[in-house]
């Protein structure tokens, strides 16, 4: 992992979930423990608790993907800011409603939580990406905790990427609403997470784009600055970029691309359905 992403991460994570604190702050609260100004205390903690978790997760590798495991970030992630509904599942009369759904039974949620770990660690034969995104989705249908459950759930995905040897992805907070949140929709309608499967491929080969054109170009630009040195249309470019058709990538939202590209690349769908094969 790039430590400069941690930031990234966590400002991203915590906006989905309409924390007002920007990029900037969360870089400034993860690196310096300081703060320009005044933000609810939770939020501040919301930061900090969510970089240790990813921290943890990068300094010990060889974490068993489990229910203990998972408990065991979610008492992170509350530390200090609601030690009543950390480290355990919904329990009793603990329901949670998201606009019109109402999120599985607490009675059952212990049971359905082991059964989906359970059935992950033991399925082999399906595409990685297909079986991260169908955990996914249904972590989340579950809506085990009282809080937390959304990041609690992005932070598995890197997990479960981790653990493939893969580097994490990060889900944008801006298009949100267009590109993550309806595809819990069709989840619930349809039962089926290929949704899921195509954005984290796309998110993935992005995050390999970075890792490769950091390490071997002589030069990074922005998306932006290569595109009126060559006198090509700005949004066509970022249309390529957004599909993966072309190796760019975000640095803090921002589109960039090696200065010495100019070949044709598969797009991610494209290479995510030659693998499936």
């Amino acid at each position: 992992m790039i430590i400069v992403e941690i930031p990234e991460m966590v400002y991203n994570s915590n906006a989905i979930e309409n924390s007002t604190l920007t990029l900037e702050e969360t870089e400034s609260i993860i690196f310096f423990d300081k703060i320009k100004k005044d933000h609810e205390i939770r939020e501040i903690y919301e930061a900090k608790n969510l970089a240790r978790i990813i921290e943890f997760l990068q300094k010990d590798k060889k974490q068993k993907f489990s229910v203990n495991l998972i408990l065991y970030l979610h008492k992170i992630l509350l530390s200090w800011i609601n030690d009543h509904f950390a480290w355990r599942f919904r329990s009793w009369d603990e329901r949670v409603r998201v606009w019109a759904h109402l999120w599985a039974n607490p009675f059952f949620v212990n049971h359905l939580v082991y059964d989906l770990v359970d059935k992950y660690n033991h399925d082999k034969k399906t595409y990685f990406l297909d079986k991260i995104a169908h955990f996914h989705a249904e972590f989340e249908t579950i809506h085990p905790f009282w809080d937390g459950n959304g990041r609690i759930g992005r932070v598995l995905i890197n997990k479960q990427l981790a653990d493939l040897w893969f580097p994490p992805i990060i889900i944008p907070n801006k298009n949100k609403n267009q590109n993550y949140y309806p595809l819990f929709d069709e989840y619930l309608k349809t039962n089926k997470s290929d949704g899921f499967s195509d954005l984290f491929a796309l998110l993935l080969m992005e995050s390999l784009h970075k890792r490769i054109s950091l390490l071997t170009s002589q030069k990074i630009i922005s998306l932006n600055d290569r595109a009126k040195k060559r006198h090509l249309n700005v949004n066509t470019c970022l249309n390529k970029a957004r599909r993966q058709t072309i190796p760019a990538f975000r640095i803090n939202g921002k589109w960039m691309i090696s200065a010495e590209f100019s070949s044709t690349y598969y797009s991610a769908l494209e290479v995510n359905n030659l693998l499936k094969k």
